[in-house]
């Protein structure tokens, strides 16, 4: 979408062919999308398909995809020194623990706590996300001193002076704080919350192919039994009726 519907031509080269300056971040957002959609289907193949290292395998896809991440948005064409650029860096520490966490996950599969750690990550970059929509790009709420301008056929915030630049930034890390707070909060709550309602009951464990196999057909085994055990009373009560009949 940020390639072919948010340029005025509804493509983003350059009339020679070329890829324009200011449309270089579309393409870096566009490569992460790609490299995110490619590891969500190699993980839907992966469990049609089901090969012995399933598990594993996705997991390295999806620190590939995080991998790639966190390079583009530390050598993003963007601004790095201004307001976007503190934005992007605060972001750079949610998705190195996304991906600490997923390499993780290949050597301890069964782990809670780094699953549970690794989806709290990647709920923090959504909402990191979310936040650096709203309070970079709506004008009302940029900080005091700070404004958006247009330079290279993209918009970028500007600092009136290194005093407002700085008290930006601090206004940045603070906001941080409060999401990660909120995020902890949040999270432990949740957790306490399935804890008092299902405590220890719940037990959870992969289910494979040959597992979700067997299982159907121990049912179906166990359908057979209790069928054939109403056949044999049905007869039995038959063989009754009948006794019954000639002592008459």
């Amino acid at each position: 979408m940020e390639l072919f519907i948010g340029p005025a031509k509804h493509q983003p080269f350059d009339s020679d062919g070329t890829i324009p300056s200011n449309h270089l971040h579309n393409f870096e957002h566009s490569a992460i999308s790609m490299t995110f959609f490619t590891y969500s289907a190699s993980a839907i193949l992966l469990d049609k398909i089901n090969p012995k290292a399933k598990l594993g395998l996705t997991q390295f896809l999806g620190a590939v995809a995080f991998s790639q991440q966190l390079l583009l948005f530390h050598l993003h064409s963007a601004d790095h020194m201004g307001v976007e650029g503190q934005y992007h860096l605060l972001l750079q520490s949610a998705i190195v623990v996304s991906l600490a966490t997923t390499l993780m996950g290949i050597g301890f599969p069964n782990s809670f706590m780094v699953s549970f750690v690794r989806s709290l990550s990647i709920l923090f970059q959504g909402l990191w996300l979310i936040v650096m929509g709203y309070l970079l790009w709506t004008p009302s709420l940029i900080a005091k001193g700070c404004s958006i301008h247009s330079e290279e056929g993209h918009q970028v915030v500007r600092c009136s002076s290194d005093e407002a630049l700085h008290r930006a930034k601090s206004l940045v890390n603070i906001q941080f704080s409060w999401a990660l707070i909120v995020v902890s909060i949040f999270a432990m709550g949740f957790y306490l919350v399935l804890f008092r309602f299902y405590g220890e009951k719940v037990e959870y464990s992969t289910l494979t192919k040959e597992e979700e196999d067997l299982d159907s057909s121990e049912d179906n085994f166990s359908d057979d039994v209790e069928s054939q055990k109403e056949t044999k009373k049905f007869i039995h009560m038959g063989k009754g009726y009948a006794v019954m009949d000639i002592e008459r």
